[in-house]
């Protein structure tokens, strides 16, 4: 599935440049990302969206249109043409990367054609209560992708392949989330709103033996066209979980391998994310959303956090074997539908914590990384200028102790709430062991077994400039300055 010591990297935040240059530069940067450190990427939508050049990608309009014909306003996506997509797929796997595509089940946006239907309009915020009659609507649900004329898939789409939509032109006021003549809301999904079954657009109806063939041949398709590795999952919350498991089988089945996949469920309740998890029966990974919430509120809170609870009621803690950790993503970036910053100063602690632990597949975010500046407006109407921090220096140093150091048993010593660190002992291929120590208090220190008797080690940070030596036993006490972290290996 994942390599021993993999390290995934979302490869494009939210404001990427509209300028097509995406798929080019995964060309040309993935060697230097695999000497890094970076097993696998995990690119953004390829297909064409609602936006055209300028979508980034999960207003999903034609999913066989990667960049190919003229829909929407440009043949190109926000990242490139088809032709440079399947290329960037290639150089990167040349050089030993892993590409894993990210695929929108849940919704279509931008149809073609407007369409009569009967409809029952519910509360948005509750869809266990309508709020008026069964009614005919002008629903936007014809997809004819009258640019791409038949090539590679026939199908058209009409509102009977949805469940639900939120916009009547015959009422276009109305706030409502409109139940489709003879559909129901799908009940494998997520509780919130009663039931969250519908999110946005064209709703997908996962009762209808079309739809799943279509996105089945689509998947069998997608795998032919471009070669990808494993898929990205978004918004599974929202779709019928069982939906997962079975496309999942059907694509791995004919690619004949063994296809990685990791969820987008959106909830900090890790109870939630077991429940997913059990009804797929352990065949897609999930992201660790509590745990990137613990590193938000850990942020905020500075040294009134208490470390030794970082790692409570998450994923990676509960079922370490299906936790992809992360920090950030492009939903959590400022000024997005889900902002939960974690603070510049807490950033590297946060990257230590997923990337030289034993437990977990982390994932790096592209703006954490390179660093990012956009503007754009808040939820309060303002608009505000942004700039994410570079914080490269610091994941290139853990991710070269990952690589080289990050091995054998690990010993945990969470026992100070401001102060914790963790050594691991290495192995026979990789000696000397590591021992990490992080604080969001003051100057911290912590005595710690390393293994290794009367042997000096260095931090590697370049934070703590005297090397540390440890006595007849293997244990020294490894330190680190305030509000920050250490990782310190053999000289």
């Amino acid at each position: 599935m994942s390599d021993h010591n993999g390290v995934m990297m979302q490869y494009f935040h939210w404001y990427s440049p509209d300028d097509g240059s995406l798929w080019n530069q995964v060309a040309a940067k993935s060697s230097e990302l695999v000497e890094a450190g970076i097993t696998s990427l995990w690119l953004p939508p390829a297909y064409k969206g609602t936006g055209g050049g300028m979508d980034v990608g999960y207003g999903v309009y034609d999913l066989f249109d990667l960049g190919e014909f003229d829909q929407k306003g440009s043949v190109r996506t926000k990242y490139g043409t088809k032709e440079e997509y399947v290329n960037a797929i290639k150089a990167a796997k040349a050089v030993g990367m892993r590409i894993y595509a990210d695929v929108v089940f849940n919704h279509k946006m931008g149809a073609d054609e407007a369409e009569d239907v009967e409809a029952t309009p519910f509360n948005m915020d509750d869809r266990h209560a309508p709020i008026g009659e069964y009614q005919t609507i002008k629903a936007w649900t014809h997809f004819t992708f009258p640019g791409r004329a038949g090539k590679y898939s026939t199908m058209e789409w009409h509102w009977w392949h949805f469940d639900a939509i939120d916009y009547n032109a015959y009422n276009e006021g109305e706030s409502a989330v409109y139940l489709l003549k003879g559909k129901s809301f799908e009940e494998n999904v997520d509780k919130e709103k009663g039931n969250f079954d519908y999110l946005m657009g064209c709703d997908l109806d996962m009762e209808n033996p079309e739809v799943v063939g279509e996105l089945k041949y689509w998947g069998e398709w997608c795998y032919d066209t471009t070669d990808i590795d494993g898929f990205r999952f978004d918004a599974v919350k929202h779709v019928s979980a069982d939906f997962f498991q079975e496309w999942l089988q059907h694509v791995r089945q004919y690619a004949q391998r063994d296809l990685f996949a990791v969820g987008e469920y959106w909830s900090y309740e890790v109870d939630a994310l077991h429940h997913f998890i059990e009804t797929t029966e352990g065949t897609v990974h999930l992201f660790d959303a509590p745990l990137h919430y613990n590193f938000h509120v850990a942020s905020q809170a500075g040294e009134n956090y208490d470390l030794t609870t970082i790692f409570d009621n998450t994923l990676v803690q509960q079922q370490p074997t299906l936790a992809v950790t992360l920090v950030e993503n492009h939903d959590s970036q400022p000024l997005q539908s889900l902002e939960s910053i974690v603070e510049p100063w807490f950033k590297p602690l946060a990257y230590a914590l997923i990337l030289l632990r034993e437990a977990g597949y982390p994932c790096i975010f592209y703006g954490d990384y390179y660093g990012a500046h956009y503007k754009d407006y808040g939820k309060d109407g303002n608009e505000y200028e942004i700039w994410m921090d570079c914080h490269r220096f610091l994941i290139d140093k853990f991710l070269y102790a990952r690589q080289n150091y990050a091995y054998g048993a690990q010993h945990d010593y969470f026992d100070h709430p401001s102060t914790i660190g963790w050594t691991r002992l290495g192995d026979d291929e990789h000696p000397g062991g590591m021992a990490v120590v992080l604080t969001n208090g003051s100057n911290g220190g912590k005595w710690m077994e390393i293994g290794q008797p009367n042997t000096t080690y260095v931090d590697i940070t370049e934070h703590v400039k005297e090397p540390i030596t440890t006595n007849d036993d293997g244990w020294a006490e490894f330190c680190c300055n305030g509000g920050s972290v250490s990782v310190w290996v053999k000289q």
